[in-house]
């Protein structure tokens, strides 16, 4: 290898700055001239490929000959030279494929089993372990190489895509794409960076939620989540968040059970109760509807209003985080009308 040539100069500057950061991560030299060359190589990984359909989705990759699915029909086979030194010191798995005494580290020939929805990025993985670049810049297709570097443990190639990711222009659908995956093993910074700037920018998107009411009913979990854990949200009272939360959750999950839970869960607990009306607040305390868990709204309602009459009564620190937030008031329209009555000199009410 000590003759072949070095490595590419980047095309562009922000392409630099991508191969410095990596540098100073310490990739270390490309090898990218080696990719898929016989010459460079010891083994010939065989990809069989099948329908997506047919493999168990969000499970760590094994060889071939330890699935499960070993009896399903393959739609495909590819083959390609790989140097085994090289990808084992990229990603862990791949060093327990060729090290661990499995019967493929004493193949020339290890096969590895996917999802035909998995071939491409698979493929980019395979060359950025080589090179440290990839061929694409478009969201989805980073979001998915993004997914399978997370399944085969490729941390180098997760952060990558997660910098691009975060360098483009962000979108509604760009932004729902992110929320809507996630990765299983320790999360790299930037990917938290990215989660992070998918829910601000939604947030401050759909802050005037009276203007976008229509659009947010066809949002999916993730994203109504997001919008409505912001302080900076136009809303005329917090009334229209609770009726808000109930029709889309009945519109969005017709089973009974499943709309109960997801309501408990995930969208009742976004609800300030402390700052709904009187009238707001009567109306949940009397519902008898029966996706609404009763006990939890109750008991929901007396601790905010508990904690926002005394609170120089507040019991730990802990209480006060499970809290605070509840009490922060959004950006209403419409302020309550507070009564303050003296009983002398001469009766009177003073409104606020």
């Amino acid at each position: 290898m000590a003759g072949a040539q070095g490595p590419t100069l980047p095309a562009t500057a922000e392409e630099m700055e991508m191969d410095i950061e990596l540098s100073r991560r310490g990739w270390g030299p490309s090898f990218e001239f080696a990719f898929d060359s016989e010459r460079f190589s010891d083994k010939m990984l065989r990809i069989e490929i099948v329908s997506s359909g047919e493999v168990a989705g969000g499970s760590l990759p094994e060889p071939a000959c330890h699935r499960q699915e070993k009896g399903t029909p393959v739609l495909r086979v590819k083959t390609i030279h790989i140097n085994s030194a090289i990808l084992s010191v990229r990603s862990p798995f791949f060093l327990k494929l060729f090290s661990n005494g499995m019967k493929e580290s004493d193949q020339t020939h290890p096969t590895l089993r996917i999802a035909d929805s998995e071939e491409n990025a698979l493929m980019e993985i395979l060359s950025f372990m080589y090179s440290g670049k990839l061929t694409t810049t478009e969201p989805t297709l980073l979001l998915n190489i993004l997914m399978a570097a997370d399944k085969y443990e490729v941390l180098s190639c997760v952060s990558y895509c997660s910098q691009l990711l975060t360098r483009l222009p962000m979108t509604t659908e760009s932004a729902l794409l992110y929320l809507k995956h996630s990765c299983s093993i320790s999360v790299p910074v930037e990917v938290e960076r990215l989660v992070v700037a998918a829910k601000e920018f939604l947030a401050f998107k759909y802050e005037d939620v009276l203007e976008f009411k229509g659009e947010l009913k066809n949002f999916p979990l993730a994203g109504i989540e997001a919008i409505f854990s912001s302080t900076g949200l136009h809303v005329r009272t917090e009334d229209d968040i609770y009726d808000f939360m109930l029709s889309w959750a009945r519109a969005r999950y017709p089973d009974l059970e499943e709309r109960r839970k997801i309501l408990s869960s995930s969208l009742l607990p976004l609800v300030r109760f402390s700052h709904m009306s009187r009238n707001g607040l009567q109306k949940v305390l009397l519902c008898t509807d029966d996706d609404i868990d009763h006990d939890q709204v109750n008991k929901c309602i007396s601790e905010v209003l508990l904690h926002k009459a005394y609170p120089s009564h507040l019991y730990g620190d802990r209480a006060v985080d499970a809290t605070t937030w509840q009490l922060e008031e959004r950006d209403y329209l419409f302020k309550p009308v507070k009564l303050v009555a003296f009983d002398g000199p001469c009766p009177q009410v003073i409104a606020y």
